[in-house]
């Protein structure tokens, strides 16, 4: 199997809804994309799928060396075997996965966050700065687009964040900030038992309009020059904000089952995005 086969394989057995934008890319960006994301798709699997905290802090230092050795000209990893050759022309360096890994480690190392400026740090590394490498794959021209990336992968990751309530708490993690839990009265062991109440529904009310404005705000810094090579992102706006809106249809009944989109909804929005430009 080719390093791009590998990738390609990675993108789409995920069943992301990242994977439908990239369908509408020119072959040397969508190639592009397929390697970054499975790189992102290799090291958050290592924090989902390995039982043992000591084995995944394990496989995210040999990550760490992996990047190292791949810029400096070595890799070994097929993911980095296909992703090396995009780095020069999309601006995508060292730091950048380095981000992601410790965003990825800050899921080994923590399972609450204090309050929102805690949370939003975990958001800009895991989602913020993939944003901000997407972007310049997709081809940014101008300054005020990674300021969109940022917010839009912040109202993404939030969005994530309120569908996976249920999932997460099985894992023994809740990423709903604990000051805004005690704002609504509602009780860790409530979402780790999933209890469901009026209290909780307010709460996660609270999460979805904040996980709105961001979206808001991320298309309001979009400049106009990057609009068309940003459609990927865009479908993705679309595609997560029509799940969020899913979600609340429910009466966020998310601490029992794991509410999507199904493929062909998830292609049908990303080409209705593509067509209409928004």
């Amino acid at each position: 199997m080719t390093p791009q086969q590998y990738v390609q394989d990675k993108a789409a057995a995920s069943g992301s809804s990242f994977y439908y934008a990239f369908l509408f890319l020119p072959p040397a960006r969508r190639a592009a994309i397929t390697a970054f994301y499975a790189f992102c798709r290799e090291v958050d699997d290592i924090v989902d799928e390995v039982g043992d905290p000591g084995v995944a802090r394990a496989k995210l230092s040999w990550w760490r060396r992996e990047v190292a050795e791949s810029f400096a000209g070595r890799p070994s990893h097929p993911v980095m075997q296909a992703l090396m050759p995009h780095v020069a022309a999309y601006g995508i360096r060292a730091e950048h996965l380095g981000a992601v890994i410790e965003g990825c480690q800050m899921d080994l190392d923590q399972t609450r966050y204090l309050d929102y400026a805690g949370l939003q740090r975990y958001c800009h590394l895991v989602a913020g700065v993939v944003g901000e490498v997407a972007s310049g794959i997709f081809g940014r021209t101008q300054p005020g687009t990674i300021d969109y990336a940022h917010r839009l992968g912040l109202a993404l990751q939030l969005t994530n964040i309120i569908r996976d309530v249920g999932d997460d708490a099985r894992r023994g993690r809740i990423y709903l900030p604990v000051s805004e839990l005690q704002q609504f009265d509602v009780k860790a062991h409530e979402i780790l038992n999933r209890v469901y109440s009026d209290r909780f529904t307010a709460l996660m009310r609270f999460q979805a309009e904040r996980a709105h404005r961001c979206y808001d705000e991320a298309l309001a810094l979009l400049p106009s020059a990057d609009r068309a090579s940003q459609k990927p992102g865009l479908m993705m706006a679309n595609i997560y904000r029509t799940l969020l809106r899913e979600v609340e249809s429910t009466g966020f009944q998310v601490l029992h089952q794991r509410i999507a989109l199904t493929p062909v909804r998830k292609l049908w929005i990303a080409w209705r995005t593509h067509w209409r430009g928004r």
